[in-house]
């Protein structure tokens, strides 16, 4: 007997044979048993999941000698002639190889006779998205009103490509590709039919390899099985079509988890003088970062990870996060479409996995926000840290928070005095104010925490013996609760403040009498919240206080429009601080004979040197109409000028602002 492949040998010959087509063969077998047999079908789907052998079963069951039945016997004559091609009324047509109009016509006069020897007449067309526009459309009355003994089956893989008239007017049936457990499971029985041993882990990969497609997947085996012998094997697998194997790949993946470059290259340089082909490789990688991330999120099952989650590195699932493997995936994907047009395709492999070697140091996006977000809220003093919480009694309590005991008597637990200048060390601050709800009278307690002279509580900094600040960490507290001694660090001037001295710890009251304190008060708050606006304050001099006004005077325009804009916010920071309403104006005070226009020239200048930009001309503007340019070169006294000019100015590109 001649040799017959696999796929064609174990072609399902009833419904009950097609697997993973369960609806499909449900509802055929059910319009059959019904007599509700429709006079055109449509099977659409992948390659190699049973459109034809399903078109070829309704052929055998509507022509079978004891039929119509929904499964044919096999035996009779019709049903033995359709299963070898050669009965003359199921004619099969290959649509790519008949596309024009005239083949079509060529039907039309067929399906004037009768069968001969079935009960119905059958064309199965096969890949009928090829089929051109005219075909389509010298099929459309055909289909929609054929002769009681014809019955059309068309098969796709591309259904996009049916124009919508064609569909409307069949029953459609989508065709599935089959889960890779059912594969395996009929690639097991091939391989029993032909006594040859086969390890699951081989079968395992034939069937993933196959994509679904149980065609592809006999036409593998058939394969594997010629080199194999009498037992099929993933190691014969791997060395005959050169794999990688998770064995070799555990190995250059810990050397790239362990951050060796080097040894991480030589293995790269010895898995392709093996002769593996630098594609395969990429593939082979792309699927075990993909396994080692399902594995990550818990995902254990064998027929998606193709291996048994033993066999994969636990030092490389320890070294990398998942973020960083999807990392990983994305690079390799990346990689298998750079390489086609690559210098060198194994440059572009050795770049890859030099990259690997510090994707343990890869911070995600949206790791970088988080961190971001948290620095912020301990900078502006919004929130706490993540790790500060309620304590428990006999615990510390967080920066900014009173312990229970505290709360309960907080004069108990005021700070000791410190020394003046303690030395240089990582310590933290302790400042006693008073609280906010009690302006005047009440009792004083500590934050164990540096704090703005209005009272809020600021989280405690590490300082450096250089005076720097090197991060920010809660404040702990002894168990009982007893104030701990703490250096603090020697007094810094502070650019904001005249002198360098720091403003005295005032109560609201005495901040809403004292203009000036409440200046320093003020400043000092917005030091943290907003360092831009707490600088255009402190170029501000000559502050008044008058009813509820407070009054500030600056001696630049940009300063002052620059204060404008903001005197709603500085208004609402002023009434927190005294607690009483106060509303704030910016007056612009110029010295005496002071030029508009030379002011406009300094600002423009401090304009150029801030942008590197080049004064290029000043118009003279008279009735609005320009009358006379007088460049940068020439010697102009800008004391003399007019206040009607105009001064423009452009960058070194050429771009004006």
């Amino acid at each position: 007997m001649a040799y017959e492949v696999t796929a064609t040998r174990r072609r399902p010959q009833r419904f009950e044979d097609l697997v993973g087509q369960e609806f499909v063969a449900e509802t055929l077998r059910n319009s059959i048993q019904s007599q509700k047999i429709a006079h055109a079908y449509l099977f659409s789907g992948p390659r190699g999941c049973g459109k034809t052998s399903t078109a070829r079963i309704l052929a055998k069951a509507l022509n079978c000698a004891k039929g119509p039945a929904a499964t044919p016997c096999g035996t009779c004559q019709q049903c033995m002639e359709i299963t070898k091609g050669a009965c003359t009324d199921v004619i099969e047509i290959d649509g790519a190889s008949n596309t024009s109009v005239n083949d079509v016509r060529q039907i039309k006069d067929e399906v004037l006779f009768p069968p001969q020897s079935c009960r119905y007449k059958i064309y199965i067309i096969d890949e009928v998205h090829m089929l051109s526009t005219s075909a389509f459309n010298a099929l459309l009355k055909t289909i929609e009103e054929p002769p009681a003994y014809v019955i059309f089956i068309f098969a796709t893989t591309e259904l996009q490509k049916v124009p919508a008239t064609i569909k409307s007017r069949c029953q459609q049936f989508n065709f599935r590709l089959v889960p890779i457990e059912k594969v395996k499971s009929l690639l097991g029985e091939a391989a029993a039919e032909i006594n040859i041993k086969a390890e699951d882990e081989a079968l395992y990969w034939i069937a993933r390899e196959s994509t679904g497609s149980i065609r592809d997947a006999y036409t593998l085996f058939d394969q594997v099985a010629a080199f194999s012998g009498d037992e099929i094997t993933y190691d014969k697998i791997r060395d005959k079509l050169g794999l990688v194997g998770v064995d070799r790949l555990n190995a250059i993946f810990e050397s790239c988890a362990a951050n060796k470059t080097t040894e991480a290259l030589n293995q790269l340089d010895e898995f392709l003088q093996s002769g593996i082909s630098i594609e395969q490789l990429i593939s082979n990688s792309t699927d075990y970062l993909r396994s080692l991330l399902l594995i990550k999120n818990g995902i254990t099952k064998e027929a998606l990870l193709g291996q048994s989650q033993d066999r994969y590195s636990k030092k490389v699932l320890d070294s990398w996060s998942p973020v960083q493997l999807e990392r990983g995936i994305s690079l390799f994907l990346q990689l298998y479409r750079d390489i086609r047009y690559s210098l060198n395709p194994r440059y572009e492999l050795e770049l890859a996995f030099s990259r690997l070697s510090w994707l343990s140091q890869y911070v995600s996006p949206a790791e970088v926000k988080a961190a971001i977000d948290k620095a912020q809220s301990l900078l502006s003093g919004s929130g706490q840290p993540a790790h500060a919480s309620a304590s428990p009694a006999g615990h510390s309590a967080p920066a900014g928070q009173f312990s229970p005991a505290q709360q309960a008597n907080p004069a108990q637990h005021a700070a000791p005095a410190q020394p003046a200048h303690a030395a240089p060390s990582t310590a933290q601050f302790t400042h006693t104010v008073a609280p906010a709800q009690s302006a005047q009278s009440a009792p004083k307690q500590e934050y164990r925490g540096a704090t703005l002279p209005n009272g809020l509580p600021v989280f405690s900094a590490l300082q450096n013996a250089d005076g720097g600040y090197s991060g920010y960490a809660p404040d702990t507290a002894s168990p009982d609760d007893a104030p701990v001694e703490q250096a603090v660090p020697p007094e810094v001037p502070d650019p904001f403040d005249e002198g360098g001295a720091v403003p005295p710890q005032q109560t609201a009251a005495d901040l809403g009498q004292d203009v000036t304190a409440l200046k320093d008060a003020l400043i000092s708050d917005l030091k943290i919240q907003d360092i831009m606006l707490a600088t255009s304050l402190a170029g501000t001099s000559g502050w008044t206080l008058e009813g509820d006004t407070v009054t500030a005077r600056v001696d630049s325009v940009y300063l002052q429009k620059q204060l404008e804009s903001q005197k709603n916010q500085i208004a609402s920071h002023l009434t927190r601080l005294s607690q009483k309403t106060l509303h704030f104006v910016v007056k612009l005070c110029l010295p005496q004979h002071a030029n508009l226009m030379q002011m406009a020239t300094k600002e423009v200048k401090i304009l150029c040197d801030t942008f590197r930009g080049t004064l290029v001309n000043v118009v003279k503007k008279e009735d609005g109409q320009p009358v006379k340019k007088v460049t940068s070169d020439e010697d102009t006294d800008a004391a003399d000028a007019p206040e009607d000019m105009e001064i423009t100015e452009e960058t070194e590109n050429d771009e004006s602002f």
